[in-house]
């Protein structure tokens, strides 16, 4: 029995690289970020690892990486659902906008407590909280039944929507998860006990 989560956030996006907040925007991945991607996939086909699903956002970003890794895993064709509860957390008004020009027009502290907090979402958009009010029922009802069968889950998706799913996985607070980072291409691979708790936890850096 497999019982294998691996979570990935997608390759360097970009506006990522123009330092810009993203959100539901749908921009593709840098020459970085495809190449992060398409590591991410040679590292877990080192560590030996086969896929039964994938899941991802309906976000392009994640698609492709999605595709790099099943490609460099030699299974290319897998069956993957594309899913709007993985996509990033909305970040409303702010999307589209360089993180300085935000901090100009908003002030450094308020869009600070939009980009840190758990619960204070930013105009229009959804806190960090609202994302994984969507994120938890998808992965409990969608995902979960898959590992819990033995099978091996892949999931391509966002720094904040994998963040959403780390907390309730780790049973993190909401203080704990804001401490987190989730690189980019860097595979995290959960191995779950029959109670859906975790039994092990690796993450493969490049």
């Amino acid at each position: 029995m497999s019982r294998t989560l691996v979570l990935v956030r997608h390759g360097q996006s970009e506006w990522n690289l123009k330092n810009l907040f993203t959100g539901w925007r749908d921009p593709g991945l840098t020459e970085l970020g495809h190449a992060e991607a398409k590591d991410a996939g040679k590292r877990l086909k080192a560590a030996g690892i086969k896929f039964d699903i994938a899941f991802t956002s309906l976000l392009s970003r994640a698609q492709t990486t999605c595709q790099h890794i099943l490609d460099e895993v030699g299974q290319p064709d897998l069956e993957t659902i594309r899913d709007q509860a993985l996509n990033e957390r909305d970040y409303g008004e702010l999307a589209g906008l360089n993180k300085d020009d935000a901090r100009a027009k908003w002030g450094k502290e308020q869009v600070h407590i939009w980009r840190r907090s758990y619960d204070v979402p930013p105009p229009g958009g959804e806190s960090l909280r609202d994302t994984g009010a969507r994120v938890w029922p998808y992965y409990m009802h969608d995902v979960q039944p898959h590992v819990l069968r033995g099978e091996t889950v892949l999931i391509a998706a966002h720094g904040n929507s994998l963040r959403a799913l780390i907390m309730a996985l780790e049973g993190l607070s909401g203080e704990e998860i804001l401490e987190r980072e989730v690189g980019t291409g860097i595979p995290i691979i959960y191995k779950l006990n029959a109670d859906s708790t975790i039994a092990s936890k690796e993450v493969l850096q490049g």
